[in-house]
């Protein structure tokens, strides 16, 4: 859950190969809120980092990243997508602005 494949075909080629690169390390964000390094942290995770970064927007006045423009961006794409997929033909995705 916490590990990720990393492969670089720029590595000379008696080095290359897969490497497992652990993501709990605590350089990485987040981590000095949970348990050490080497436990696993699961995708319900996520979820509670998104909450912890909305909360600090708003206490902040600072702008949230992902916001609604943005997920209606993603939304569009993954509408396409379906489209797409159902139709078996190309589907542009629509310009989503703000009003």
């Amino acid at each position: 859950m916490n590990e990720l494949q990393y492969f670089n075909r720029e590595d000379p080629a008696h080095l290359q190969g897969y490497r497992t690169i652990l993501a709990t390390e605590s350089i990485h964000p987040y981590m000095n809120a949970w348990w050490p390094p080497g436990h696993i942290i699961g995708y319900e995770h996520s979820f509670i980092h998104n909450v912890y970064n909305l909360l600090n927007a708003v206490a902040n006045d600072e702008r949230c990243s992902p916001d609604f423009l943005e997920g209606a961006k993603v939304n569009a794409v993954l509408d396409a997508m379906s489209k797409s997929a159902e139709t078996r033909k190309w589907v542009s995705v629509p310009e989503i602005v703000l009003v």
